[in-house]
């Protein structure tokens, strides 16, 4: 977590667009197989035992991903190896990153929905629909509380998505990374947690298919709450937890045997 943490703070800002971007594109289209695969079958648990394909893509290829980059930078941070304008620098491009790559396979799923906008929704465009409105107008009717709500789910999400981030160093091989990730994946999508990069997809491409949601109910009742909470689950619940009891060696000559072994 440490090697990985100094490893992402050093990246270039080309870098971390692109790679968050194309994160952005792979949870839209997990969400659009979800909908799919929930849809066609009538049991939601089989989307959502196919959802962390996305994540699998993400982490095999080592893109980047601000969910578990909220665990992975502070744990950085906390061992005084990583400052807080790199965390900082690392999340605003990533986001922004994920925010291209969502909005931009948003824009075409939606235009093969509806064939290019020239008719409704097909059936899993109108369930891709119905998880964008879900993730919203529940929260708007039940106002400060729903607000709140979506935070707390915020915090849940991430405390899950950032132990598959580490799940997935705890082993080289492929199957190995691939099933250590996927449960607790599995398990936010499940238990309907809220995810800041989902919400990114979800939402706006609910908007594009005919959803009566707006821009800024949006932002104001699920992105920002779900943001500040993913920050929080991920940096404290994963970060801090296993930083202040594993005490890892932040040695520069340790983290560089250790990267230079992990290299090879």
């Amino acid at each position: 977590m440490l090697d990985s943490g100094i490893k992402k703070a050093k990246l270039g800002v080309f870098d971390m667009l692109v790679r968050g971007a194309l994160a952005g594109a792979f949870v839209g289209l997990g969400i659009s197989v979800d909908a799919a695969a929930g849809g066609l079958s009538g049991n939601g648990l089989v989307g959502a035992l196919l959802f962390p394909f996305c994540f699998i893509l993400i982490t095999l290829l080592s893109l980047e991903f601000f969910t578990g980059n909220c665990a992975l930078l502070p744990f950085a941070a906390f061992a005084g190896r990583v400052s807080l304008g790199q965390v900082l620098r690392n999340w605003v491009f990533v986001y922004i990153g994920h925010l291209i790559g969502a909005l931009t396979y948003g824009f075409l799923y939606a235009a093969v929905s509806t064939k290019f906008f020239t008719e409704a929704p097909d059936a899993v465009g109108a369930k891709v629909m119905a998880i964008g409105l879900a993730k919203v107008i529940p929260y708007v009717h039940a106002g400060a509380a729903g607000w709140w709500t979506a935070l707390v789910k915020g915090i849940f999400a991430t405390w899950m998505v950032s132990l598959g981030a580490v799940l997935a160093l705890v082993s080289r091989s492929v199957i190995g990374k691939v099933v250590a990730a996927w449960l607790p994946i599995m398990a936010f999508v499940v238990m309907g947690f809220e995810h800041c990069v989902v919400s990114m997809f979800a939402i706006p491409t609910a908007i594009m298919l005919g959803a009566p949601i707006t821009v800024s109910q949006w932002l104001v009742w699920n992105q920002i709450p779900v943001t500040i909470g993913n920050i929080i689950g991920g940096m404290i619940c994963t970060g801090l937890a296993l930083y202040v009891t594993y005490k890892p060696d932040t040695s520069k000559a340790e983290v560089s045997a250790r990267m230079a072994a992990a290299a090879e």
